[in-house]
């Protein structure tokens, strides 16, 4: 069986169909968006098909009928009504200036208004532009107009560092928007999509009738690819992605739900797959970080940073209310709105009384992004970081322990002193950070067992490896390892077996903190008997 085609990078309704590339039908969700009410807002992460969304909407409205031949919206749609349809789009461009923004719109309302005879009698005053056009446009079709705006954030994210910068920005939006919700009367159809939350005030003041379906589950699975749809439609390239790395097609299952599964985007979201990051791994045969590959805005890291968020949670889940996640980015006092709407957190799970569950929702994100944050914590120069971890698993791997203790001791002595940020909290992010990230496919980081939580857990073919660490003089490497046997840390390892079928050898390792050198004072490394 021929393997499918799948779209890489071709976010073009039209093209798609016309080259045959597979495409998963969303258009019983279209046919449903556009029966239901007028003003619509959208937000979710980069590259999980927003774009794909518009121009599905934009061929459906210019009436398009032969490109929806066998899917949904061909059973559903009987008329088939040509309407004006005019796409704004702000992906794709740089927006680091006010020149740079009403280059964009001046060259967006120019193309409309050649195409309906519209004089330009205002260069800048875009909401009178795009009115204009828009009553033109009905006057001469005698259709209603359908305005598709995509990635309507993009100069106010483009400029977040640069508040000043951002203020005129959001100016100049708002002037566009301005029109909308008065000519309500012509038009058919207004749908808006963008990565954040708007701020109704700061760019929307006059739209304040858009139905926000960011969080609604009848449209959660309306981007992106769910589970039922992968497993379903995709078996062939899953058998053939087995094939390829020497998996069985159940490991190549579990494979790609663990590497790129579990966004929710509402309280009853069906598991979603990231559908970049899972068509280039079906297409390539290979399981990689495409869609962090594609750059993590640098953004979200100073603001990790900035606020000295403890990247921990994130990697276990945390309870958070709505209001801590769904809200304007603008406004934020701290990262979790941009890092939820981003998608580098999801929502893990729905808890009684209007609480959330919040956290990484995969491998790809949860390895990529601590990675990007090492720098932040420990060297700038990302190579030296790199290089240091590869050393560690390979120590780690070989049950050199007590080397593997040099390493980690010599890497944070090397690592420039900032009296703002290396305290406890710093030193403990950091260790979690290096066990977390220097071999991911046998370390846990903060691992829990039934009486609390271990530093980290090696576990490796033949053992296990338990460490704690006293941090800021809260005790000596005797300490920890009574720790190790109060909490009963190994226990939950006592009946592992190695690949000989024997049980696994079983260590702990108590550590000190020397706060005057500033990185690890004595280890002690004992086997449980």
């Amino acid at each position: 069986m021929a393997l499918k085609r799948f779209p890489i990078g071709v976010q073009d309704f039209a093209q798609i169909c016309e080259n045959s590339y597979f495409y998963v039908d969303k258009t019983d969700l279209v046919y449903k968006l556009t029966h239901t009410s007028q003003y619509y807002f959208l937000s979710r992460p980069r590259r999980f098909g927003k774009s794909l969304l518009i121009s599905t909407l934009q061929c459906y409205f210019e009436g398009r009928k032969e490109l929806f031949a066998g899917l949904a919206m061909e059973r559903l749609e009987t008329e088939w009504k040509k309407h004006p349809v005019f796409k704004l789009s702000f992906a794709g461009n740089k927006f680091t200036s006010l020149k740079a923004l009403q280059f964009t719109l001046n060259s967006m309302l120019a193309e409309f208004e050649r195409t309906y005879g519209v004089q330009n009698r205002n260069e800048f005053e875009w909401g009178p532009r795009l009115g204009e056009i828009l009553k033109a446009a009905y006057e001469s079709t005698g259709m209603q107009p359908v305005v598709l705006v995509d990635e309507y954030d993009a100069p106010l994210l483009d400029s977040m560092e640069n508040p000043e910068l951002q203020l005129t920005l959001k100016n100049e939006m708002r002037k566009l928007f301005s029109p909308l919700k008065d000519l309500g009367g012509i038009l058919r159809f207004v749908f808006l999509t963008g990565i954040s939350k708007f701020s109704q005030l700061s760019i929307f003041s006059e739209l304040n009738n858009l139905n926000v379906i960011t969080m609604d589950d009848e449209f959660a699975a309306i981007c992106g690819i769910t589970k039922e749809e992968v497993f379903s439609q995709m078996q062939p390239e899953i058998r053939a992605l087995a094939d390829k790395n020497g998996m069985t097609h159940g490991e190549a299952c579990e494979a790609l739900k663990r590497k790129y599964d579990g966004y929710h985007f509402s309280k009853n979201s069906p598991d979603v797959f990231n559908p970049f990051s899972l068509i280039n791994a079906l297409s390539k045969q290979e399981l990689a970080n495409y869609w962090f590959a594609t750059g993590t805005p640098t953004i979200l890291t100073k603001l990790m940073s900035r606020y000295r968020v403890d990247p921990q949670p994130f990697d276990d889940g945390f309870d958070a209310t709505l209001d801590m996640f769904d809200a304007p980015t603008e406004t934020a006092t701290n990262p979790i709105p941009m890092l939820y709407q981003s998608g580098y957190l999801t929502i893990k799970t729905f808890k009684r009384g209007e609480r959330y569950v919040l956290g990484f929702p995969n491998d790809e994100v949860r390895l990529g992004f601590l990675k990007a944050l090492m720098p932040y914590y420990a060297k700038d120069d990302v190579v030296q970081n790199d290089t240091f971890l590869m050393k560690l698993a390979d120590t780690l791997e070989e049950g050199k322990i007590d080397d593997a203790m040099g390493q980690i001791k010599a890497f944070i002595s090397s690592i420039p002193y900032n009296t703002t940020k290396q305290n406890e909290n710093y030193y403990r992010a950091l260790f979690f950070l290096i066990f977390k990230l220097c071999t991911p496919f046998v370390t846990k980081a903060e691992e829990c067992s039934a009486a609390g939580r271990a530093d980290a857990v090696v576990e490796t073919d033949d053992s296990v490896y338990v460490f704690e660490f006293k941090l800021d003089g809260n005790g000596t490497a005797e300490d920890a390892l009574a720790q190790i046997d109060s909490k009963g840390y190994l226990i939950p390892y006592t009946a592992t077996l190695a690949t000989d079928g024997n049980p696994k050898k079983l260590y702990k390792i108590g550590a000190s903190f020397d706060a005057e050198k500033r990185t690890v004072g004595q280890w002690i490394i004992r086997e449980e008997q």
